[in-house]
């Protein structure tokens, strides 16, 4: 979901915690699992996440491939404090230094999860990237994420989502300009029918100059259906379509496919991924080889029993004649 984000105004990249290793990502609550088997009333049913996660657990079965070399140091300051010092060396991306800083509040209005959360980080030029995430009562959350280039806010994003106790509806403003009456607005809404089958929506809602005709409105379906280890999601619009399924195939093996319809540009991308986890040697293996002949894989090993992690990326396109390699390093 989410193609007029994605296609005009990028959310700003989430910053990378101290505790999410080499491959950035700001890891959200899953409220995707633990179903009721129930159906006998709405009220029998569980909550079904956000359309926001709607391919969740099958992205995160894809392998995050980065370039060049990456050298991480964590320090845990306290209990809810956290810093990380991470120095990048590549040809593709922005080489040089980051300094990242994590904060975890102490209110806990629901289990496993503390707020407000601040993270971070900033390079020495002034580039900042930032996210802000508090939980109002029980159902009310609130996200606030900025970037800052050269002193200029690049882009702003702030979302709500109001979780009952069968559906979940957000609301996503990105970089409004109250004066000259521009912005991106996004409505989602997901509904659990059945304790396997959640049902919803997108609308998407652009303004601005550089707009043909001023203004333009995109409404999409998504669903999700779930049975046992298996899940199939899938978003339907107007410029294409998104379809995943994810397997649990073994406590050690996971399967994703992905497959991207853009009806705009007449073309399409099938994916197939898979992620082997072997907690006795402190290893997590991910892989992924897609339509455009592109094959890439990750590495991450713990070093025990020092505080090391090693990590070792790997993606090559044979009908393109590329290949990049990156390792990197954890300490703490």
């Amino acid at each position: 979901m989410g193609n007029v984000l994605a296609a005009s105004v990028p959310p700003p990249p989430s910053p990378p915690p101290p505790t999410s290793g080499l491959l950035p990502n700001l890891e959200k609550p899953d409220l995707s699992t633990g179903l009721h088997p129930s159906t006998k009333s709405s009220d029998s049913l569980s909550n079904p996440g956000t359309i926001e996660d709607l391919h969740k657990k099958c992205k995160d079965v894809f392998p995050v491939n980065f370039e060049g070399a990456k050298l991480m140091f964590n320090k845990g300051l306290s209990n809810h404090f956290q810093i990380s010092h991470t120095i990048n060396m590549s040809s593709v991306a922005p080489s040089g230094y980051r300094f990242g800083a994590t904060y975890v509040g102490t209110q806990e209005p629901v289990p496993s999860e503390a707020y407000p959360v601040l993270l971070g980080d900033i390079d020495p030029s002034g580039n900042l990237n930032a996210n802000i995430i508090h939980q109002f009562g029980q159902r009310i959350r609130g996200k606030l994420a900025t970037q800052v280039q050269k002193s200029k806010f690049t882009a702003v994003q702030m979302t709500t989502d109001y979780r009952g106790d069968a559906y979940t509806l957000s609301f996503t403003v990105g970089n409004p300009d109250i004066l000259n009456g521009s912005g991106v607005f996004v409505m989602h809404y997901l509904q659990s029918i059945t304790p396997s089958i959640a049902l919803g929506g997108e609308l998407a809602y652009q303004r601005g100059p550089a707009i043909p005709g001023g203004q333009v409105a995109v409404l999409s379906a998504a669903g999700r259906y779930t049975c046992d280890d298996s899940t199939i999601s899938a978003s339907l619009g107007f410029s294409g379509c998104h379809l995943c399924f994810h397997q649990r195939a073994s406590p050690q093996l996971q399967v994703g496919v992905e497959l991207e319809i853009n009806s705009r540009i007449q073309e399409s991308t099938g994916t197939i991924a898979y992620q082997v986890d072997l907690p006795k040697a402190d290893l997590i293996f991910r892989g992924s080889v897609d339509t455009n002949w592109t094959v890439g894989a990750v590495l991450e090993k713990k070093l025990q029993p020092l505080p090391f992690s090693f990590a070792l990326s790997g993606m090559m396109n044979h009908s393109k004649q590329q290949f990049r390699l990156g390792c990197g390093l954890i300490i703490g």
